[in-house]
């Protein structure tokens, strides 16, 4: 049976943090479901009746009304995010995709990109860490998930005008942009080379960042320099200092201070407590 450990509940819909013992544990969805591995054995997964097998290397999509079953074998744990994506919140982002209803999801199981994988287990240090957690920097991290998704399964059945019709994020130019934000988080990037790398001038660069994102450029890769912080300092990757370099920080203080901004605690503080998270359930949705 599941039990959870963490619930979110949000304009993004909601997000559940289960652990998993033998047993099954059925559910129906009317919004559609992404299901992760986050640790523990892999896990038998029936997908409206398609049976699948759920391991760290891959994720599981359910569209609307699909029943799920999860499956366990005896003496076996583990522990499962399961995002419930609120219709609304999705057909914002991706109406072309989601706005339509019927099933968005063409396969039910693909192989799990590097890119998702970070933002899956950052998802779960953060919400085990969830005192230290804003809805700012979940709702976020979930939109970068939903974006990778797309970008990464959707576009192979879909055209990309047809995809990112009504989108935010159409202009080819702004994701571009954060394609090259996420793969260097740093906080020495120069903003007019990147509106220049990418064909804008820099108002227009930071007109039309702002209105696909609703964040400015700089607010953006702070958080993801912030995502990148937590990912590595909570798997144990490099010394804080090596962090802080990497992250394009001159001093180690410079980036202490700024972790403490963005979460609250010193990096050194988040450390300890990523590798003893609390892990009691939570009976209340959080959001």
């Amino acid at each position: 049976m599941a039990r959870p450990i963490r619930v979110f509940d949000g304009s993004f819909g909601r997000l559940q943090l289960l652990e998993v013992a033998a047993g099954e544990a059925p559910q129906t969805t009317l919004a559609p479901q992404i299901l992760v591995k986050r640790d523990g054995a892999d896990l038998d997964v029936a997908v409206d009746a398609e049976k699948l097998l759920l391991t760290r290397d891959n994720l599981l999509f359910a569209n609307p009304g699909a029943p799920v079953q999860v499956t366990l074998a005896p003496g076996a744990h583990a522990q499962l995010l399961v995002f419930q994506a609120s219709s609304a919140w999705l057909c914002g982002g991706f109406p072309a995709v989601f706005d339509a209803g019927g099933r968005p999801f063409a396969a039910s199981a693909e192989a799990i990109t590097p890119r998702i994988r970070q933002l899956a287990d950052t998802l779960g240090v953060e919400v085990l860490n969830d005192q230290f957690l804003s809805p700012e920097r979940l709702e976020f991290t979930l939109q970068e998930l939903m974006l990778s998704i797309v970008e990464n399964y959707l576009t192979r059945h879909r055209s990309g005008a047809r995809l990112w019709r009504g989108s935010p994020f159409a202009d080819t130019r702004i994701r571009r942009a954060l394609a090259l934000l996420r793969a260097h988080p740093n906080k020495e990037v120069n903003m007019d080379a990147l509106a220049s790398q990418v064909g804008l001038s820099r108002s227009r660069f930071y007109d039309l960042f702002q209105i696909s994102t609703g964040r400015s450029p700089r607010a953006y890769l702070d958080m993801l320099c912030i995502g990148s912080a937590i990912s590595k300092l909570s798997s144990g990757s490099g010394k804080i200092a090596e962090v802080s370099a990497e992250l394009g920080f001159s001093a180690q203080s410079n980036f202490t201070r700024f972790f403490q901004q963005q979460v609250g605690i010193p990096p050194s503080e988040y450390r300890r407590a990523a590798v003893k998270p609390n892990t009691d359930p939570q009976d209340e949705p959080r959001g």
